[in-house]
């Protein structure tokens, strides 16, 4: 399963904000956010409103985490061997 954390690069290494999964080791993907903020009045969303979009997507996001979640990892892998194909080697 996937599991993203937050981090911030600095001086040629990853500082992470959070604690990786135990055990966690391997390959990883990096990606780097832009440091300006998004401007949620710009998008039309009060502070009100990104409340209830953080409390809504916490909610999703607790499930994600879930270890029933990796079988729906498992469904992907077994649908890209019979496709032929690979996310990762």
């Amino acid at each position: 399963m996937f599991k993203s954390l937050e981090g911030v690069y600095r001086d040629g290494k990853i500082e992470l904000l959070e604690p990786a999964p135990p055990g966690a080791e391997g390959r990883v993907i990096i990606t780097f956010l832009p440091t300006k903020s998004i401007d949620l009045a710009e998008r039309g969303i009060d502070e009100e409103q990104a409340a209830d979009l953080r409390r809504r997507l916490g909610a999703i996001a607790a499930d994600w985490d879930r270890p029933e979640m990796d079988t729906y990892d498992a469904l992907d892998e077994e649908k890209d061997e019979e496709k032929g194909t690979q996310l990762f080697d």
